[in-house]
């Protein structure tokens, strides 16, 4: 086990932005679903209902009672992310379960965890786990919630995978996609079904198109996808979905050779070059407008300026994975004027998982089991078939209740078709912040998860002073925002501390 000399931690400090209404009734009703004995609970939770916030709210009321806690994440990939989080809401006083993370340590009550280390280690003591992504039903973590103590809260926007019901006791609806989009939290979404592959005959697996011969016919649309994106979508920062990694290659190449500035993230891309790109790519005035992935975006990735989504993946059985796809363009961005997203079909996606999709939107889950059963079922091509169109506004495709108007119910929304020069900090030959107020922010947040609460904002000034020669000055402590706390800056504080005390005993 890791030692350190790192300030007992106080979570008292830790601040959250005020919850959305629908976010303090799920919360209540998973009190109260453990009031009711529900030891194992699911929320579903629709992108833009803020899942990690809600989960993040979760293990601090843990915490204030004196409880351990636990976040499992599905991919390590989402580690960083989701400290960087953590930092933000002042619950710096974590610990990262992940093979040589240099945030390690064991000893601290709230711990991020890498599902893949937890599957080579033994877990530690916590009387609450919040498990992201739980519709990805890692062996690791459903076999341990089925044998453990501890509260457990699975955190999905598509709980539809099998065996969930026998996992979890009790599904909590946060909110449905058209409730968030009538809010604001989401846009709603302009449909055009373009260009798409001929499917007939092409290869399945277990009723599902094999990926190979998916992005097989795929390629026969290739130019098609770059002419009608220039036409719908120029001018808009957009992620395109492809059937394989080859597939994905070969639209990369077709979007830059047409002089669009196109750039792959896919399993085979490195974690550096993912970090690269993620941090080009979440700029305003980003120079890469397009971003092109077959599975690696659709979780967790969001960039709310995203204006339009490319669907080149045909499916016919996994609706959740539509939903994760399509899902990517959906949060609201009013600093960017974005008032809508683009969904240009170039897979016939939309079409095949529209009815259900409708119910969905609308309804969320009302079981379990009723999500298992929509991935299940397999939708089939019917070229014969009239496309039905809302008799009040046209949208298409339509079925029982328009995803636009909200035709024959209700909704008007849903899917419709400091001065001066500022200079970066470094410690040693490392960048430990962007600029002094960027370290201001780090030191900040640190002091108000460590040690006494009322001595905070002069530790805060006194670090400051000791890394940079000169006091924060104009920066009020009360004022400053949480960020995360970068390595070097971490690295420099543990060392201060480890003088301070050698300096104390001599």
């Amino acid at each position: 086990m890791q030692t350190t000399l790192l300030e007992a931690p106080n979570y008292a400090s830790a601040s959250f932005p005020p919850p959305r209404p629908f976010q303090d009734e799920a919360h209540e009703r998973l009190r109260q679903g453990v009031r009711d004995g529900h030891r194992c609970q699911l929320l579903m939770a629709p992108t833009g209902a803020g899942k990690t916030f809600l989960g993040m709210r979760i293990i601090h009321e843990a915490l204030l009672k004196g409880r351990r806690a636990m976040f499992v994440c599905d991919r390590t990939t989402l580690i960083n992310q989701t400290s960087a989080v953590a930092d933000g809401y002042g619950l710096g006083a974590h610990g990262i379960i992940q093979a040589q993370h240099w945030r390690t340590n064991l000893e601290l009550p709230f711990q991020i965890a890498s599902v893949q280390t937890l599957a080579r280690r033994n877990w530690p003591r916590s009387d609450v786990i919040v498990i992201d992504e739980a519709h990805t039903q890692h062996k690791a973590w459903t076999d341990y919630i089925q044998q453990c103590d501890a509260k457990v809260i699975g955190l999905s926007a598509t709980p539809f995978s099998a065996g969930l019901g026998r996992l979890f006791t009790n599904l909590v609806n946060a909110a449905t996609m058209a409730e968030l989009t009538e809010s604001g939290v989401l846009v709603p979404m302009r449909v055009f079904s373009c260009t798409r592959p001929d499917m007939t005959g092409a290869e399945t697996s277990g009723g599902e198109w094999t990926p190979e011969a998916a992005g097989s016919r795929g390629m026969e649309i290739i130019g098609d996808v770059v002419a009608e994106w220039c036409r719908f979508a120029r001018e808009r920062k957009t992620i395109v979905f492809g059937a394989t990694i080859k597939h994905c290659e070969e639209m990369c190449r077709a979007f830059n050779d047409a002089g669009v500035m196109a750039a792959l993230f896919t399993s085979d891309t490195t974690p550096d070059e993912r970090a690269e790109l993620l941090s080009e790519y979440s700029k305003p005035d980003s120079a890469i407008r397009v971003l092109i992935s077959v599975e690696a975006l659709a979780k967790g990735f969001d960039v709310k300026d995203v204006g339009a989504v490319c669907d080149c993946r045909p499916l016919r059985k996994s609706l959740s994975t539509a939903i994760q796809m399509w899902g990517r363009g959906l949060r609201s961005s009013k600093e960017t004027g974005k008032t809508d997203c683009l969904l240009l079909d170039f897979s016939g996606n939309i079409i095949r998982f529209a009815e259900d999709f409708e119910a969905v939107f609308h309804n969320g889950l009302d079981a379990l089991d009723s999500g298992e059963k929509l991935d299940k079922a397999i939708r089939r091509d019917d070229e014969d078939k009239p496309q039905k169109a809302c008799p009040q506004c046209g949208f298409t495709p339509f079925f029982r209740r328009c995803m636009s108007c909200g035709h024959e119910v209700r909704s008007d929304s849903g899917i419709a078709h400091m001065p001066g020069q500022m200079t970066e900090i470094r410690i040693g030959k490392q960048k430990a912040a962007d600029d002094p107020l960027h370290l201001w922010r780090q030191l900040c947040t640190y002091t108000r998860s460590h040690g006494n609460p009322d001595t905070a904002p002069q530790r805060a000034s006194h670090l400051f002073r000791d890394i940079t020669g000169d006091w924060p000055g104009r920066w009020k402590f009360d004022r400053t925002e949480n960020a995360t706390i970068t390595r070097p800056v971490m690295n420099k504080i543990q060392s201060l501390r480890i003088a301070f005390a050698k300096r104390r005993v001599a």
